[in-house]
C-alpha cells in the first residue's frame, strides 16, 4: 500500500529536522524534501504549529507501534514488566536526534507533550511507590537507564557496538525479571 501524502510529509520533515533542527521546518524546507509544493503541504497542515503537532503525533505513533511489534501484544494484555522490557528494547534500537530534539520541545508544549506521555503512561510509568518496594525501585531504575541509553544513542558522536547495546539492552531486561531474546 502507498503512503499517503500526509504521511510522506511528516517524514520528510522529520528528516529535516534529524539533519537541521526543529527551527529549519518550514513550509519551504519540507516541500523541497517531500518535493512537493508549498500549497501542498498547506492543504494538510494549514500552519507550522499544526504541522509540528502532527509530526509528534506521528512519531508517538510510530513508537507504540515499535512497542507493539517488539511486545507482540498490546500494553493493556502484558505485565508492567513485560511492557517495560519492550520500552527497553525498543529505546536501545530507535534512538534519533530527531526525537530527542521533538521531546525536548514538547517539554515546552502540553499540545505536544500529550502524544509523547500517552505512550510513555502505557508502557513505562513511572511507578507510584518507586522508593518504596524493591520491585518498583527495579522498575524505576531501570526506566530510567533505558532513558539514558536512547539519550546516549541520540547524542553520542558514534554509535555503540552492536553487542554492547544488546548486552546493555538484555542487562536491564533481566533486572525486571523478563526474559532474555536470542
Amino acid at each position: 500500500m502507498r503512503p499517503s501524502n500526509r504521511d510522506h510529509i511528516l517524514d520528510a520533515a522529520v528528516r529535516v529536522i534529524q539533519r537541521e533542527g526543529v527551527t529549519a521546518v518550514t513550509f519551504d524546507s519540507v516541500a523541497a524534501e517531500a518535493e512537493l509544493t508549498r500549497g501542498g503541504i498547506m492543504y494538510h497542515f494549514p500552519s507550522r504549529e499544526d504541522l509540528l503537532a502532527a509530526i509528534h503525533q506521528h512519531l508517538a505513533d510510530r513508537w507504540e507501534a515499535s512497542l507493539l511489534a517488539d511486545a507482540g501484544r498490546p500494553a493493556e494484555q502484558l505485565t508492567a514488566d513485560e511492557r517495560l522490557a519492550a520500552y527497553v528494547r525498543v529505546s536501545a534500537q530507535s534512538a534519533t536526534r530527531a526525537e530527542l530534539q521533538l521531546m525536548l520541545e514538547a517539554a515546552t508544549r502540553p499540545e505536544w507533550a500529550a502524544p509523547w506521555s500517552s505512550v510513555l503512561e502505557r508502557w513505562a510509568p513511572v511507578p507510584p511507590d518507586a522508593g518504596g518496594a524493591d520491585a518498583s525501585m527495579d522498575r524505576l531504575v531501570t526506566r530510567l537507564a533505558a532513558d539514558g541509553l536512547w539519550m546516549f544513542e541520540a547524542l553520542a558522536y558514534r554509535a555503540m557496538p552492536e553487542a554492547q547495546r544488546r548486552a546493555v539492552t538484555e542487562h536491564l531486561v533481566r533486572a525486571v525479571g523478563a526474559p532474555d531474546r536470542d
